[in-house]
């Protein structure tokens, strides 16, 4: 058999929620990986590392190159959102193809892209930049209440918070600008209509500029925006209405390659823009999708990111649902089990992960993130989003998540 190509990983990221992307990934190609921690669970995917620190641009650079000078290398994909960037720079140094380094940073910088939004048409929200609470009060005065108050350069949805009042503004703005410190680009926050309906994103593929949408999936949201789950239906006929405006705003940025996850809320029944993620959605979103519909994307990135055209055909026409796994209350993980019996003879509950261990403190926004508040979560398939949404809560009753709260 020829020997089959070889594409280099920047950053493989959290097993539990972002091993599925490598474990496809290598199914169709030999995979080398540069990343910040010797590995361990990715060991039986790969044939050859290099550990280096990837927020150090000269750094990822060096290391890139040395994979480079040992391997045949046909390309560079990441699914970190903090190395978008740097990855397409490394690509770029080494002849391959990629994405645009200016496209990610617009992808990263929401003042950037809100611009962009603003100057090709893209329905999106008025917004305001502030790096005072002053300048914010004076974009409320603008834009009105209730208003939407996040970190110009972070992810996941941390720092974002919803205003409905002037006597909030001063805790909020705090709120929001600790999580723009963060941020190793922008420490500005904006300030912006609160786009008032619920919340989708759509799943794109882009290659030498035409862009398909493969599947939107519709988002149940908690306190301070966090993601509580998500379904993904393979014959939603949302798709066709969103399809056309994520491909507005992937093409404003000036995105020509690549896998996008494109998050939105429907207003008045109208797709409005939040923001364009250059790379495969979190929370599981890109399994959801391949167990929906069949379709790949993490192979469709690595696809991508070595020039060739990726098969989007889809091969199932089926629904998935994911469920995160948040306590009642901030506390100490005491107790996270699930009925086994129930595990064991029920075919469409496909994973329940932990991501959390007894002894854990678990702390939920605003003191916490959606980092240090998640227990786990579980996957359930259907045959269409009603069944799914039916599973998850059946499942729901299955499983128990005790914490013991601190004095």
């Amino acid at each position: 058999m020829p020997p089959r190509p070889l594409v280099l990983v920047v950053s493989p990221g959290n097993q539990a929620l972002r091993g599925y992307c490598l474990k496809q990934v290598a199914a169709a190609y030999d995979v080398v990986l540069l990343t910040g921690t010797e590995p361990t669970w990715e060991v039986p995917h790969i044939v050859d590392h290099a550990v280096a620190d990837l927020h150090d641009a000269a750094t990822l650079l060096a290391a890139g190159r040395a994979l480079a000078a040992r391997h045949d290398i046909a390309g560079v994909v990441t699914w970190d959102e903090q190395h978008l960037e740097r990855t397409a720079h490394l690509a770029r140094d080494l002849g391959l193809p990629a994405a645009s380094a200016a496209a990610m940073r617009a992808c990263r910088n929401k003042t950037v892209a809100r611009d962009l939004f603003a100057r090709h048409g893209v329905p999106s929200a008025a917004s305001m930049t502030a790096t005072t609470l002053l300048e914010a009060g004076l974009a409320t005065m603008t834009l009105g209440y209730p208003a939407v108050i996040k970190p110009a350069s972070y992810f996941g949805s941390i720092g974002v918070v919803r205003v409905d009042r002037p006597e909030e503004l001063p805790g909020a703005f705090e709120f929001a600008m600790a999580g723009a410190r963060r941020s190793r680009a922008d420490t500005s926050v904006l300030v912006e209509e609160f786009l008032d309906g619920p919340e989708v994103s759509v799943e794109c593929v882009t290659h030498r500029g035409v862009t398909v949408a493969v599947a939107v999936t519709r988002k149940q949201l908690g306190p301070y925006f966090s993601e509580v789950g998500h379904t993904v239906d393979a014959t939603d006929p949302l798709l066709a209405e969103v399809a056309p405006v994520a491909a507005a705003a992937i093409k404003a940025l000036g995105i020509t390659d690549g896998v996008q996850h494109v998050e939105m809320r429907l207003v008045d029944g109208r797709p409005r823009l939040i923001e364009v993620n250059g790379r495969i959605g979190g929370d599981m979103i890109g399994r959801l999708v391949h167990l929906a519909t069949g379709i790949d994307l993490p192979r469709a990135a690595a696809d991508l990111a070595c020039g060739t055209a990726p098969d989007l055909t889809p091969t199932r026409r089926e629904a998935a649902g994911i469920r995160m796994l948040y306590p009642p209350a901030s506390g100490t993980l005491t107790q996270r089990q699930i009925n086994e019996q129930f595990a064991d003879g029920t075919p469409w509950l496909r994973q329940v992960q932990w991501t959390s261990q007894i002894g854990d403190r678990l702390v939920l926004p605003p003191e916490g993130t959606l980092f240090t508040a998640r227990a786990g979560f579980y996957l359930v398939t259907g045959r269409d989003t009603a069944e799914v949404e039916e599973r998850l809560d059946s499942a729901a009753d299955e499983i128990t998540v005790t914490v013991r709260a601190q004095r």
